[in-house]
């Protein structure tokens, strides 16, 4: 079922964009149905399908900032609930539910907007647990995975290890970090991405966090570190092929 929301007009340069959001209901099958919704703008060119991190679910204040700056780029998006979030459990699905989600999501954005551009990812937990179900099988018409954070390794306990699977990723990859995010130290990331080569790009938010906030003597706001992230993901997808 699918509830529309009132369209929003919104100014992107000289342009008026009209966004349209969808509430919708995802089936998962053979595991259940949450929720999701489609942001989409007026002669969108691409679909992100963005997955949550996992304390936070596609509600999330950060996921409605990323849905509507992108959407102000002309970037629709497709958010939704992992089951454990859609049912209110503490503890993230384990990765076969994760990935049969993620499939399901892909599916359903490539239903709801025929002939776009599609790119698939998230924030954290949900960007990696879209990567290892692209390693296991390809997810169909993906021309890429962007990463808002990946999160590496647990806080303070740096290693690499949670990256092994990426090397069986044939698609591009983009890996949006912040320089003190704690679940991704450089050190240990930087390394990772030079082993996979050219389909994988870094771009570093200095002085940003795992959701890219700053500290106030950095100088600028956490929403300009949000919109340095914004203009990096968007340029990149138009580079896709």
């Amino acid at each position: 079922m699918t509830l529309p929301r009132r369209p929003q007009r919104r100014l992107s340069g000289c342009l008026i964009v009209t966004t349209k959001t969808q509430e919708l209901k995802l089936d998962i099958e053979r595991i259940g149905t949450v929720s999701a919704i489609l942001t989409q703008p007026t002669h969108a060119r691409a679909c992100y399908v963005l997955a949550h991190g996992a304390g936070a679910d596609m509600r999330h204040s950060f996921m409605e900032k990323v849905a509507a700056g992108l959407a102000e780029r002309g970037i629709a998006t497709f958010r939704f609930n992992f089951p454990y979030m859609e049912k209110k459990l503490g503890r993230p699905d384990p990765p076969a539910i994760a990935h049969a989600s993620v499939r399901a999501a892909v599916a359903e954005a490539a239903r709801l907007c025929p002939g776009l551009k599609l790119v698939a990812g998230g924030k954290s937990f949900g960007g990696r647990m879209t990567s290892q179900a692209q390693s296991k099988s390809p997810l169909p018409d993906v021309k890429g995975l962007a990463f808002l954070g990946f999160p590496l390794h647990a806080a303070k306990k740096p290693s690499s290890e949670r990256a092994e699977h990426l090397a069986a990723i044939a698609i591009p990859l983009l890996f949006l970090q912040g320089t003190r995010d704690e679940l991704a130290d450089l050190g240990y990331l930087k390394p990772v991405i030079a082993q996979l080569g050219a389909k994988a790009t870094l771009h570093e938010v200095a002085g940003g966090d795992h959701s890219f906030a700053v500290l106030k003597k950095s100088g600028r706001t956490n929403d300009e570190a949000l919109t340095e992230v914004l203009h990096a993901l968007a340029a990149w997808i138009d580079k896709l092929s």
